[in-house]
């Protein structure tokens, strides 16, 4: 007689019911019922009684320590988790009591307990893997660079693994068997795995290349996303554009496609103002002394007229020029004066950066006149600052464009045309 025979025997049950009068058979099934149900009120005791003591007692000596990764173990409910394994190592150990006399039962029990096992252990790495990130979060690197991807990827590995094991566990196989025949199906898992493997790809050349990282602000008009990163993960990354919209897009297509990120502007410290003025050329002509009289008296461009009008005076007497030829001499026309005007009105503006691209130039003449160009860096580069700043700056530019005989562009409106037409009418 085998010990777990001896052990069943000790129960009695069989043999108390039998002498109650019930037939052999069914005091031996209705003693494997009662011992089944001993087993599953144990495993449910046990289970109560590790979840009472995870919570009640070390869940609350993690929160009285001055580490913060077992706080994040407990709201992750990472040893709640663990906790499960324990009904499964009872069934597991218990497993010859149930139907001594049936090997496929004991083993039927064992391998639905190992599978469990193995499953709960899965889902436990898991939550370990949520707590890594959860303390990563919290470090200076995250604003930088984000785990995310790379963490999913380790989690579908895991649980690709604990497949495997589960399976070969119920087959009672090899897991290198069950490996050597999913190479036959190799060109399957390429197709549904598609997107992560794509993903993990790009993943792996955007983290190495610093091309995107969470809180970037970028620009991808093909997918209409226009904002800033708030997440990466292993296949996709989600944009929260400025209308408060969110745009998802495939992490490969930031590789595949072309994408504009505005980091290099954040890190400058300043953001560029680039905006044309548009003058009728019509309104072009050289400065006579009089006009010259007046302009003196702006205080801007007073040092650069009387440099300019000293150097072009002799040049003419240099080279013989009579003043009275408009042609062949050098003279100041009202158009480069204002362009001198916006250059110094621009360095003395409190708000534009000094030590970066400043430019105020003439583009090419066209069908909308001269455009007089403005390219510099404002010094505040938030949003409504910056737009503030970019308006205050050709509110005045506009307004002062009449006072150096100077006209705007601009295409007739409708009520122009009604005008002229009245005119013409009335002639």
């Amino acid at each position: 007689m085998n010990s777990t025979s001896s052990f069943t025997d000790l129960l009695l049950i069989a043999g108390i019911l039998e002498r109650w009068g019930m037939s052999p058979g069914l005091a031996t099934t209705v003693q494997r019922l009662l011992l089944v149900g001993v087993v599953l009120l144990i495993a449910v005791i046990a289970n109560a009684i590790l979840r009472t003591v995870i919570t009640r007692v070390l869940h609350r000596v993690f929160m009285k320590t001055r580490v913060t990764w077992d706080n994040r173990l407990a709201e992750r409910g990472t040893l709640l988790r663990l906790s499960r394994i324990a009904p499964a190592l009872l069934f597991y150990a218990s497993a010859p009591l149930l139907a001594p006399e049936l090997p496929w039962v004991m083993e039927a029990v064992q391998r639905l307990s190992a599978v469990w096992i193995i499953l709960v252990s899965a889902a436990t790495f898991d939550s370990i893997l949520d707590v890594l990130h959860d303390e990563y979060q919290q470090t200076e690197a995250a604003a930088k660079r984000s785990i995310k991807s790379f963490l999913q990827l380790a989690k579908v590995a895991v649980f690709v693994v604990a497949g495997i094991l589960a399976l070969t566990t119920i087959l009672d196989q090899s897991p290198l068997g069950v490996l050597s025949g999913l190479g036959a199906l190799s060109a399957v898992l390429m197709l549904v795995f598609r997107d992560s493997i794509l993903g993990f790809v790009s993943g792996v050349q955007l983290a190495a290349n610093k091309m995107v990282q969470i809180g970037d602000w970028i620009e991808m008009p093909k997918y209409d996303a226009d904002g800033d990163v708030i997440d990466i993960t292993l296949q996709t990354i989600k944009v929260q554009n400025w209308d408060k919209t969110i745009t998802t897009i495939p992490v490969y297509a930031l590789v595949s496609d072309s994408f504009r990120n505005w980091r290099g502007m954040a890190e400058s410290g300043g953001r560029r103002i680039k905006r044309s003025i548009n003058i009728d050329m019509h309104s072009i002509r050289f400065i006579g002394d009089e006009q010259l009289q007046t302009f003196r008296r702006y205080r801007r461009i007073r040092p650069y007229l009387e440099r300019r009008v000293a150097e072009i005076e002799a040049y003419n007497r240099e080279h013989e020029i009579d003043l009275s030829d408009t042609v062949s001499g050098r003279r100041l026309t009202n158009l480069g004066v204002f362009r001198q005007y916006v250059t110094e009105y621009l360095t003395e503006h409190p708000q534009i950066r000094k030590d970066m691209t400043f430019l105020v130039r003439q583009l090419q003449p066209g069908p909308t006149g001269i455009p007089i160009e403005i390219f510099v860096f404002s010094a505040d580069q938030r949003w409504a600052f910056y737009e503030g700043i970019q308006a205050d700056i050709f509110d005045h530019l506009l307004a002062v464009i009449p006072e150096f005989d100077l006209r705007v562009y601009q295409e007739p409106s409708g009520s122009e045309i009604s005008a002229i037409a009245d005119a013409l009418k009335k002639s």
